[in-house]
C-alpha cells in the first residue's frame, strides 16, 4: 500500500509497505481517505518538533471509512462509516488517565509523532477513538482534530459571554481558538503580523476587532476593550516571545492559555505576574467529550470550514508540493493529503 515516510527532516519519500494485519481485540481497519497537515508535520519536517524521532510515518489528523471491526467487539459503528480519528493513545492507567484527563496521560503515544501514523492507505486504530458522522465530509473529518485543540483550550479558559479575549496568532490552531472563542460568545480580538492572516480572519470568521503584532499591542486593546487590557489571552503562535509577551497583555486577574508548544524556555517577571495575579494555563491536544462536541458542533453548520481548505494533493505529488506548503506566500491555510 501507498506510504509516506519522513526519513529525515527535509526528507519525504513515497514507498510502498505491507498493509496491517486483520484487526485484533478492541480495533478497526480503516482506509485513509484524507490527511490534514499540521504545524507538528510542518516541525517535524523541518527538524523542529520536541518528543519526535526518525524515520516516522507522519499523520494525525484523519478522515477515515472503516473496512473491517474486530467481530468480538461490541459497538454501534460498521464498515462503511465514516469518521474522525482521535490520535491521543492513552494507557488507560496511570494517575492522569484515572482521573479522566487522557490527553496528558503519562504515557501517551500520538499517532505520527510519537507512533507511525496515517499516511499511509490502510492503519488499525483503536474502535473507541473512532467519531462517526453520517454527514460531515471527509475533508471535515480530517480537520476535527485540529478544532478539538481549540475547543479544549476555550473549555479551560472557562469563558463568559462577551468577555474580552485576545488570539494570538491566526495560525490553523489560532483560528480554532478563535472560533471557539465567538461561539463560547466572548468578545474577540486577533493578533497577527501577517496581512493575509489578518484578511482572512476578517473575512471567514467575522472577526472585527485586527490588532497589528507590528505596532503598540498594549495602545491597540485598550482603544478596542474600552480602556482595559483582555481578561484572557490565547497564544498559538509557536513563538517563545510572542508567549513571554503575551502575559504582559491581560488585565488585573486575567488568564493566558499557551496552545502552542514551543521547544524552547519560557521566562517573565514575577513581580508582574504576582501583580496582576495571574492565572497561567497551558492545553494539551484534547479529550474524547472534545471530539464528540466538535463533530455535533460542525454538523450544526455552525463553522464554515470550507474557507480553510486552500492546499491540497495525493501522494504521488505530495512529496513536491510539502515544501512549497511551508512557504508563506503561497498562504497555505490548511493543506491535505487525499488517497
Amino acid at each position: 500500500m501507498k506510504t509516506v515516510i519522513l526519513e529525515k527532516p527535509g526528507s519525504l519519500n513515497l514507498t510502498e509497505s505491507a498493509p496491517p494485519a486483520k484487526p485484533g481485540p478492541g480495533e478497526a481497519l480503516v482506509r485513509v481517505r484524507r490527511v490534514g497537515i499540521c504545524g507538528t508535520d510542518l516541525h517535524a519536517f523541518r527538524g523542529r518538533q520536541p518528543y519526535f524521532s526518525y524515520p516516522r510515518i507522519l499523520g494525525h489528523e484523519l478522515g477515515v471509512e472503516i473496512l473491517s471491526l474486530d467481530p468480538d467487539t461490541e459497538s454501534s459503528l460498521q464498515p462503511g462509516d465514516h469518521c474522525a480519528v482521535e490520535p491521543y493513545l492513552n494507557c488507560g492507567a496511570c494517575s492522569a488517565c484515572r482521573r479522566g484527563r487522557i490527553n496528558c496521560c503519562a504515557h501517551l503515544q500520538v499517532l505520527g509523532v510519537h507512533m507511525d501514523g496515517g499516511m499511509r492507505e490502510r492503519i488499525t486504530v483503536p474502535i473507541e477513538k473512532l467519531h462517526r458522522s453520517e454527514t460531515l465530509p471527509l475533508e471535515h473529518l480530517a480537520l476535527v482534530e485540529t478544532l478539538c485543540i481549540g475547543a479544549h483550550a476555550v473549555d479551560r479558559a472557562n469563558l463568559e459571554p462577551a468577555q474580552s479575549t485576545l488570539v494570538i496568532g491566526s495560525g490553523p490552531i489560532g483560528l480554532t481558538a478563535v472560533a471557539f472563542a465567538r461561539l463560547a460568545g466572548a468578545e474577540v480580538a486577533v493578533m497577527e503580523i501577517d496581512e493575509n492572516r489578518m484578511r482572512f480572519v476578517q473575512e471567514n470568521l467575522g472577526v472585527e476587532h485586527l490588532i497589528d503584532g507590528h505596532g503598540d499591542a498594549e495602545a491597540q486593546l485598550r482603544a478596542v476593550f474600552g480602556g482595559d487590557l483582555p481578561l484572557t489571552v490565547f497564544d498559538a503562535t509557536g513563538n517563545a516571545r510572542s508567549m513571554m509577551n503575551a502575559l504582559g497583555l491581560i488585565e488585573q486577574g486575567g488568564s493566558v492559555v499557551f496552545i502552542s508548544l514551543v521547544q524552547d524556555d519560557i521566562t517573565f517577571p514575577d513581580p508582574e505576574f504576582h501583580r496582576r495575579e495571574t492565572t497561567l494555563l497551558s492545553s494539551r491536544n484534547a479529550t474524547s467529550a472534545d471530539f464528540a462536541s466538535v463533530v455535533q458542533t460542525l454538523e450544526t453548520g455552525a463553522i464554515n470550514l470550507a474557507p480553510w481548505l486552500t492546499h491540497s494533493a495525493p501522494p504521488e505529488t505530495l512529496i513536491d508540493e510539502f515544501p512549497n506548503w511551508l512557504q508563506p506566500d503561497n498562504q497555505v491555510v490548511k493543506a491535505m493529503l487525499h488517497f
